[in-house]
């Protein structure tokens, strides 16, 4: 794990003079970094959303096992933190939207 952490380190350290340079002298704009923090809002938020809505399924059928006459109360609960998981998600979709729109 600490080799796996140097070598990280190392190629941040690596690329970050690509990023240094300035954008007048190159005739670069910093289009390219906008399409990147885009895609990497959605990577995320997408890794994010689907391991929550995971563990809050595993949970509820794990609760529903347990006690099936408690399935009418899990279900309303299960339903409306999967919406708000999806709902920070379909947000995140928009804003990398509104970030494609600087490009």
């Amino acid at each position: 794990m600490k080799k796996q952490l140097v070598v990280l380190t190392a190629a941040f350290l690596a690329a970050a003079p690509a990023f240094a340079q300035e954008a007048v002298a190159t005739g670069m704009t910093d289009r390219g970094l906008f399409a990147v923090a885009a895609a990497f809002a959605l990577c995320i938020a997408a890794l994010g959303g689907a391991l929550g809505q995971g563990k809050i399924g595993a949970a509820a059928m794990e609760g529903i096992a347990r006690n099936p006459q408690s399935s009418s109360s899990i279900f309303v609960p299960m339903i409306i933190s999967l919406v708000f998981i999806e709902t920070l998600v379909l947000f995140t979709f928009a804003l990398s939207f509104l970030l494609q729109g600087r490009i």
